[in-house]
């Protein structure tokens, strides 16, 4: 299907600039930035072959004017076709591909701040990542900015989407919470009780990492990854790992790979765990939220003694990981995995005959099947509409291809199927670390990255627990970074958290947005 796809465009658009594969999944071609709605349009489906990334990256010294990439993934090839468009030196403006392909309106506002490119013909290009006190005119991501740069902060008034008519009013919600959960505001027009539109202002816990790892060593870059977001350490990591590992032509030994399947797994039991003991507290029900804290804290008890950090951090490293982490531990990690399993059974019998409880999850914040692909809903958020991608499956990494995998399979969108695809594939991680210790067999756990040549890019990808993770990697002069684009699956499912609360009750909102549970810190960089 790549190939044919390929074929196609070439037939189609004879005037392609430059094409080539590189790292064994990743088509590039370079195309005429007037072609860019054009050939997205062509390409994309939001099923088959939907927009998974899009970015800049300001290449003026190498090729001559920015660059935009945009990805798709080629679902049923396990490919990925990236079209590159460079702009013509002295222009900031591009097409926008928002009003065809739904899923681009963040991106484009995202270039637009920190790029300064102006996505002409965008319906709603306002400020995303700056807030009203940025000054005009500073663009972070430009090559030309200075980090230690310190702005003196403008006095501009947020915009927020204004919703009238009769009886129609607006709550502010945040950005500070109770709790110590990280900040966002929140905008509800609701008529009533029932929530009209919902309008997510985010970042205010920006960070400028893709900044920060400019030019920073590759090492240092790995660390960086590691603090994208706390709960999903070890998946970006080892994203970012994989990148490196693409870039420089390498294959990781097998035993460094079936120990990267046991620790992303075990993050996900962790997380997932977290996610439903909140989705137990946010209706009351103390019984499951104790007892699903409780295998939490089994998991995290099982962290000390195989790698001694709770958030799995320093034991990727590009090449495999830092040390044999498992070997000595396989008889600890089936005990703690058959003590889960169990309790987990048991579990989820009681919470299933609550009939209160069940009441409350089902048909509660429901996310349409087509809403869910025109955003590009991913994870447990997608495959509960009924979307059925997995980079474990899709796209296999490390050695997920030698393992069994099943995609949970629900259509309802509603609370209770995300609830239900998270238990789903806590069972089913579970299964995945039995597998990985019966398999693994001794042998090497990593290899020298050595000198990587400059300039070279690549994909690295997992699926986090929360979904779909795609890390984009260019090297820069002795073994530096050039380029660090981090697409996290917060970042596509917070507008699908915006639209499944329509038409909801303000008091649902918490318990739809625990059934997401998206990361501010994995969508504020």
């Amino acid at each position: 299907m790549a190939q044919d796809l390929y074929e196609q465009l070439l037939d189609r658009y004879p005037a392609i600039a430059k094409a080539g594969e590189l790292n064994n999944n990743e088509q590039y071609i370079e195309i005429d930035s007037a072609y860019i709605v054009e050939m997205c349009t062509f390409v994309h489906h939001p099923v088959e072959r939907p927009l998974v990334s899009l970015f800049a990256s300001d290449e003026r010294g190498k090729s001559g004017g920015f660059a935009l990439y945009y990805v798709f993934a080629l679902i049923s090839a396990s490919s990925f076709l990236i079209l590159k468009a460079v702009l013509p030196e002295g222009i900031t403006v591009f097409p926008s591909i928002t009003r065809d392909i739904h899923a681009a309106h963040l991106y484009e506002r995202e270039i637009k701040d920190m790029f300064g490119l102006m996505p002409e013909g965008h319906p709603d290009a306002k400020r995303m990542v700056f807030h009203g006190n940025w000054p005009e005119g500073l663009y972070p991501l430009r090559k030309d900015y200075d980090a230690a740069t310190k702005p003196n902060f403008a006095h501009n008034e947020q915009q927020f989407t204004r919703v009238d008519g009769t009886g129609v009013y607006e709550i502010p919600v945040g950005p500070v919470h109770a709790g110590i959960i990280e900040p966002g505001h929140f905008r509800f027009s609701v008529a009533g009780e029932p929530i009209i539109n919902l309008e997510a202002q985010l970042y205010f816990v920006h960070k400028g990492i893709e900044k920060l790892s400019e030019g920073c060593s590759i090492e240092k870059g790995y660390y960086i990854s590691e603090r994208i977001s706390g709960d999903e350490t070890y998946t970006n990591s080892l994203a970012y790992c994989q990148a490196i590992e693409r870039i420089a032509g390498l294959q990781v030994p097998r035993r460094a790979e079936y120990s990267r399947v046991f620790f992303a797994e075990l993050e996900r039991l962790i997380c997932h765990f977290g996610d439903l003991a909140g989705i137990c507290l946010d209706v009351a029900y103390g019984f499951g939220a104790y007892h699903f804290r409780m295998l939490r804290g089994w998991c995290y008890q099982l962290t000390e003694p195989v790698c001694q950090s709770r958030f799995l951090r320093s034991v990727n490293m590009p090449g495999g990981v830092r040390k044999d982490f498992i070997a000595g531990n396989e008889e600890l990690i089936c005990e703690y995995m058959l003590r889960i399993k169990k309790e987990l059974c048991e579990l989820v019998k009681i919470m299933k005959a609550n009939s209160l409880f069940i009441d409350r999850v089902e048909n509660t914040g429901v996310l349409d099947a087509k809403t869910a692909a025109d955003f590009h809903a991913v994870g447990p958020a997608g495959r509960a509409s009924g979307i059925r991608g997995d980079m474990r499956v899709d796209f296999p990494y490390a050695a997920y291809d030698r393992l069994n995998i099943s995609i949970p399979e629900h259509n309802n969108g509603d609370v209770n199927c995300r609830m239900n695809v998270k238990l789903e594939e806590c069972f089913q991680a579970i299964d995945l670390i039995r597998q990985v210790i019966e398999a693994m067999s001794a042998g090497p756990i990593s290899v020298e990255i050595g000198e990587l040549e400059p300039y070279r890019y690549a994909l690295g990808y997992t699926e986090a627990p929360r979904g779909e993770n795609l890390h984009w990697v260019m090297t820069g002069e002795n073994n530096t970074i050039f380029r660090y684009k981090i697409r996290t699956p917060s970042f596509c499912n917070w507008p699908a958290l915006c639209k499944a609360v329509n038409g909801n009750i303000v008091p649902d909102f918490p318990l739809i947005n625990k059934s997401f549970n998206l990361s501010y810190a994995g969508n504020d960089l």
